[in-house]
């Protein structure tokens, strides 16, 4: 087992602070639901540290506007917007298919969290759909860009993931009750395993996979919530301390770690939460990463349902 990774960011870090002295002149980002959030300060940093970056967004008019502002608070004229639905395969394979070029850094950033029962056209279950079906088919829409110079993906995972683990048997909610907390535990649990199967998948193509939680942040992300509900989840997993709450750009400095630094060049499958690797969860924590959501088998069942379920391939 490698040692685990620690970096000198830490929970108040931020995403521009992580990105401080680093040099993305000539290097080609992607950054789904750039357009609110932490995503913003996702493009931000990388373009003040000299990238070409897409903002891959529904709301195609919000994303002209941060990319206008982050254009004007950086000096990168390379702030990019496209449309992307991840709710819709033919909106997510149309922006793989006309993705011209190489491409250094996916960030899956993009999701939705505790939403009311709803189903995709296809039956899916909204949040497994968006934040999990419609990175995979991105991802691997991407492949021969991101084979092309060796890459990085970072999927924007959560601490979520311990409320469940992918049930294979009924993804999406068709044969028992629906959980909200449950469907977003088990398809933030998949942002995990993916990087996992990836890591196995395409180490001879040069790209790396990891995942990360980025901490609690007020955002659009939460509009199906309260902050009190989301402290009743926290004291479910054993916490007894209030909900310590980030910035946006605090809450940007991990995926930043996961996108730049040298400390994980090489490396897939992991799971960082505070700009470090993250420790193995054990009972009464609420943090950590869950044994299920790195175990190899669960992500190569994943991988073979999601293709199968898809019909895409790299």
């Amino acid at each position: 087992m490698s040692e685990r990774i620690t970096t000198p960011f830490g929970f108040g870090s931020t995403a521009l602070e992580v990105v401080g002295g680093v040099d993305l002149s000539g290097r080609r980002a992607v950054v789904t639901g750039g357009a609110s959030g932490i995503g913003v300060e996702t493009v931000r940093a990388l373009a003040a540290a000299g990238a070409e970056v897409t903002i891959a967004a529904r709301d195609v008019e919000a994303g002209r506007k941060v990319a206008a502002e982050v254009s004007a608070s950086t000096g990168n004229e390379a702030v990019l917007v496209a449309p992307l639905e991840l709710t819709s395969q033919e909106s997510v394979k149309a922006f793989a298919a006309a993705w011209d070029g190489p491409l250094h850094l996916l960030i899956n950033n993009a999701g939705v969290m505790a939403s009311p029962l709803t189903r995709t056209q296809e039956g899916w279950e909204l949040q497994f759909a968006t934040n999990h079906f419609g990175h995979f088919t991105l991802t691997l829409g991407l492949f021969a860009a991101l084979r092309a110079e060796g890459a990085r993906v970072v999927n924007v995972s959560s601490a979520g993931h311990l409320s469940s683990p992918v049930v294979f048997e009924d993804i999406h909610f068709e044969r028992r009750e629906y959980d909200r907390w449950k469907a977003y535990g088990q398809s933030k649990t998949a942002n995990v395993l993916f990087g996992v199967e990836a890591g196995k998948r395409w180490a001879s193509d040069g790209i790396t996979m990891n995942a990360l939680m980025p901490g609690g942040i007020l955002t659009a992300l939460q509009r199906h919530i309260t902050q009190e509900e989301l402290q009743e989840r926290i004291k479910l997993r054993g916490g007894d301390k209030p909900l310590r709450l980030k910035t946006p750009e605090q809450g940007a400095a991990t995926t930043l770690v996961l996108a730049v630094s040298p400390l994980v060049e090489g490396r897939s499958g992991l799971y960082f939460e505070d700009c470090n690797e993250a420790v193995p969860h054990t009972e009464g924590m609420t943090n950590g990463v869950a044994a299920y959501a790195v175990d190899p088998e669960a992500a190569a069942e994943l991988w073979k349902v999601s293709e199968e379920t898809l019909k895409v391939q790299a």
